[in-house]
């Protein structure tokens, strides 16, 4: 959406028209795997990829640069594209007087990272498509995120004219905003090791700000529009863990059982859109992404975890099966996500709109469903003759409906008169008979590509979530994910990861995300399956993390060095945002891998990564919750459950799983099944060399301080001690 534009702006817009032009060429990016470059390959503008081939251009040329990132399920992006880059008036400015450049801000978060920096200090605020008018050198000058037509004409016509006879005040705008970039991302001196009291006072603050900003009638925090953000709810639970009754809990109950109850939550077709756009959860922005359904997925296991709620349970598995169906190919690896705009019918496919997949009127429910089941469904699920977004900013869902869950099943038992099972029984068959109705629908655009990123978040949920009920099939979804990346997007043999596949091709030098999110999933898949490979794959992308990304001053950068020289600067990820930061995720990680293999190097790396970490905090608390996560977890008094016995043995797996049902993040599950990981741990975790199944029966120790309690055997036992 259109925000504030740089001061160098003000009065510059002018509101005039152009003609509307059809795509009939190709540009340079046909020959690009990205779905977000090849939606633009028909465009007229003359795309450029990101690359020298565009800066060398500006330079002989002597033209400024129109920097565009977004990403293929980006609805604005949508807007924007036919609005204007589809434009044959408008793209004959942008060829005449600009280079332009497109990124896909997924494959590239480095270079979004960067400029989305400049865009929110100049205009207070960021998203997108982000629009960055920069200099040949790479300088930025202007930015804003989306520009109706008129406006982005009168943009590029003025700052065409800034450049010919006025350059003074864009190289000026220029310099200021490069030296605003170079200490933006600066380093900090190393820091000591962190002081404990420093940690609870940073996570006191965070749990004092979240507090301030929770919704008591609808959960969540803030106001419209709602997003999910699940490192909140991390962040809250590992509050209540290491510290105590705080609210914090209830909090995150709160938020989940109204996000399950929502029209965000996919109520036939599982899995969560992107936001809300009121503050009730109701009607949401329709792009499904690979990242959330990970974390919330997590987050619900989490919620089961503590409360066996029948709700949780059911939201995780819709989550996942979602995943499994819709968004996992058969080489094991899952794709990125679904888009918000579809058609409406398969006789106009280029008509789309948001949501046109998801939304129902009330005849068409009848159709389906009967008179009978359809009065049913329709109260159950909010169902209204003239439609129920009452947030519809657009005008695409008016007379349509979003279902969410307006009455609980006992609340319609009594309004019709039947008993609770026959009620869930009649929903139950209705749900299916409408997600089959749905799937004869034109489905909304998938972007296929594979990122090891989101990846390793999906595999690590699969994996944890797999142990804790049982599900043989998310297991083995996980391993498959996990070798698939292994497989397919690892470079040897170095070991560096690729962070994009796509039909075939493996591309980009891994991010810090990249090896962060995979260590990270599989060290969730260790715990879960006990399986030495995955703890050994995990320690050899540590060291690879280590090696590109660490500095010694303090914290991770998100790039290697000299991976990209048309970068102005590194950055070093500390935001929380709808992912979890690159550097969050390795303060987690560092924290595990000190529980779980006993060496003092991962110990002391935690402490100065959490203690570079909070000195930079200040007030922005609020911006980081999972690294704070990761400062309850190391003031939470460690232990191990050392499970003795073969890992594929089902009193083993019994065992495992009584562990997995509980919410114990403090907790590390380690192996001693006697063989090559069993001795590799017993290095630096003395006590390993100790332990073996007891009279051959499977058994688990648990210990602190590498002091273990007596082993036991049964699961049921096992669960006692824990819940103790």
């Amino acid at each position: 959406m259109p925000g504030r534009l740089p001061c160098i702006a003000v009065g510059l817009l002018m509101a005039t028209g152009a003609p509307a032009g059809a795509a009939g060429h190709e540009n340079r990016l046909a020959r690009e795997k990205s779905p977000y470059l090849l939606q633009h390959a028909r465009n007229p503008v003359d795309w450029y990829p990101w690359g020298e081939e565009a800066f060398a251009a500006a330079r002989k040329a002597d033209r400024p640069v129109f920097l565009s990132v977004g990403y293929s399920t980006c609805h604005w992006c949508h807007v924007m594209e036919h609005e204007s880059f589809e434009d044959a008036g408008l793209a004959a400015l942008l060829n005449r007087d600009y280079i332009a450049i497109k990124v896909d801000r997924e494959e590239r978060p480095d270079v979004d990272a960067l400029y989305m920096g400049y865009t929110q200090a100049a205009t207070g605020r960021g998203g997108w498509p982000m629009s960055v008018w920069l200099t040949p050198d790479r300088q930025p000058f202007f930015a804003g995120t989306y520009f109706p037509p008129a406006d982005f004409r009168g943009v590029l016509s003025r700052l065409a004219d800034l450049w010919v006879h006025d350059r003074t005040r864009i190289t000026e705008a220029a310099g200021d905003a490069g030296r605003m970039l170079a200490g933006t991302h600066e380093s900090a001196p190393a820091a000591l090791p962190p002081n404990r009291a420093l940690l609870r006072a940073a996570c006191d603050a965070g749990l004092a700000s979240l507090q301030r900003s929770f919704d008591r009638d609808h959960g969540g925090f803030g106001g419209e529009p709602k997003f999910p953000r699940p490192v909140t709810l991390s962040f809250l639970l590992r509050y209540d863990r290491a510290f105590g009754s705080s609210g914090a809990r209830e909090m995150v109950l709160s938020t989940l059982r109204h996000m399950a109850a929502g029209g965000m939550h996919d109520q036939l077709g599982g899995g969560f859109h992107r936001y809300a756009v009121d503050d009730h959860w109701h009607v949401p922005h329709f792009e499904k992404m690979l990242y959330d359904q990970a974390q919330l997925a997590a987050a619900y296991l989490e919620g089961w975890q503590l409360t066996r709620d029948p709700l949780f349970e059911q939201t995780l598995r819709d989550t996942l099966e979602y995943c499994l169906r819709d968004m996992g190919p058969a080489e094991g690896g899952f794709r990125s996500a679904e888009d918000a705009d579809s058609a409406e019918d398969a006789v106009h496919p280029a008509e789309k709109r948001e949501g046109a997949f998801y939304v129902w009127t009330r005849e068409e429910l009848d159709r389906v469903l009967g008179e009978a089941d359809g009065e049913l469904f329709a109260a159950a699920y909010g169902v209204e003759p003239a439609g129920n977004a009452e947030h519809d900013p657009q005008g695409e869902l008016a007379g349509r409906n979003v279902l969410f869950r307006a009455l609980s099943d006992a609340e319609l038992a009594a309004k019709f008169k039947v008993t609770v099972p026959v009620v869930a029984g009649r929903l139950a068959h209705a749900r299916t008979l409408l997600l089959a109705a749905r799937g004869k629908r034109p489905r909304p655009h998938l972007d296929d590509k594979v990122l090891a990123s989101w990846n390793g978040l999906l595999l690590g949920a699969l994996a944890r979530v797999g142990a804790a009920l049982g599900e043989p099939r998310y297991l083995e979804a996980a391993r498959q994910a996990a070798s698939f990346v292994f497989n397919r997007l690892t470079r040897h043999p170095d070991g560096r990861l690729l962070r994009r596949w796509r039909d075939g091709d493996a591309a980009i030098g891994g991010m810090l995300d990249d090896h962060a999110n995979m260590v990270g999933g599989l060290l969730d898949l260790y715990e879960a399956t006990g399986e030495w490979k995955w703890l050994a794959g995990a320690l050899k992308l540590q060291e690879r993390q280590e090696e590109l990304f660490a500095d010694p001053r303090g914290g991770y950068w998100t790039t290697g060095a000299g991976d990209d020289p048309l970068l102005l600067a590194r950055a070093k990820d500390d935001y929380d945002g709808a992912e979890p930061a690159g550097n969050s995720v390795a303060a987690l990680n560092l924290v595990r891998l000190a529980a779980l293999t006993g060496r003092a190097s991962f110990r002391e790396a935690a402490d100065r990564h959490l203690a570079w970490s909070v000195s930079r905090m200040g007030s922005s608390v609020y911006a980081q919750p999972l690294l704070l996560a990761a400062a309850c977890l190391t003031l939470t008094r460690h232990r191990q459950l050392i499970l003795a016995g073969p890992p594929e043995a089902p009193a083993t797996l019994a065992l495992r799983r009584a562990a997995a049902g509980r919410f114990l993040p403090e907790i590390a599950v380690i192996s001693a099944d006697g063989g090559a990981g069993q001795a590799a741990l017993a290095e630096t975790f003395a006590v390993l060399h100790d332990i073996h199944p007891p009279d051959g029966r499977p058994a688990a120790f648990l210990c602190v301080d590498r002091t273990c309690d007596l082993p036991v055997t049964d699961p049921a036992k096992l669960e006692a001690l824990l819940d103790k």
